[in-house]
Formats: structure tokens, sequence, C-alpha cells
């Protein structure tokens, strides 16, 4: 894996954990808050986080399609995921698993090589 790939896996890591986490408190504190309660001034300010933050994960996962060549059926996966209140967590832990896969794997080729 060169630099790019694995830098662009990192930035989708970076992303996935933050914007799995703001879906659930637009449910939680805006949405539901807004029902039970006069609480409405955080439904707008949350929406507007987790969109910014789904934007911005959707265009990493572009990127790591572009320059992993992940499958179709892997991305659509991952957009799933997104989906999903606290589905991008799980997607973190995909990413990890394949990260320290891809680092076992370079340094038995740089073992080959030696």
């Amino acid at each position: 894996m060169d630099i790019k790939t694995a830098s662009a896996l990192h930035r989708l890591r970076l992303i996935s954990v933050p914007e799995a986490l703001s879906f659930p408190a637009l449910l939680i504190f805006g949405s539901l808050l807004s029902r039970i309660s006069d609480i409405d001034y955080l439904m707008m300010p949350l929406g507007i986080l987790h969109g910014i933050l789904f934007v911005i994960y959707a265009v990493f996962l572009l990127d790591v399609w572009n320059k992993a060549k992940w499958p179709l059926r892997k991305v659509a996966l991952f957009f799933l995921l997104a989906l999903l209140p606290f589905g991008g967590l799980y997607g973190d832990r995909l990413l990890k698993r394949d990260e320290a896969d891809s680092v076992v794997a370079a340094r038995a080729r740089e073992a080959a090589r030696a």
C-alpha cells in the first residue's frame, strides 16, 4: 500500500467516529428533546454539524474508493454504515483491521526482500 492510499484510509478512519456519534446526538438531543420539552435550539446546530461531517465522510469514502481500488460492494457497505446510528464505529473497526493487515503484509514483503 502506498502512502497516498494509507493516508486516505487514515482520513476516513478519523472522520468515521465523529460522524457516527453526531447522528445519534442529533436524534437524541435534537429531535427527542425538541419533542418532549421546549429545548429546540439544539436541532439546527447539531443538524448542520452532522450534515458537514456526513459530506466530509462521503468525500473521504470516494477518495478511498479511488485510491485503494475498493470494490463497489465494500464502498456501499461503508456508505450504509454511515446511514446507521453508531454504524461508523463498526466501520472504524473494519478499517482498523484492514490497516493492521496491510502493515503485516508490508513487513512480510520487506522480510522477503532481505
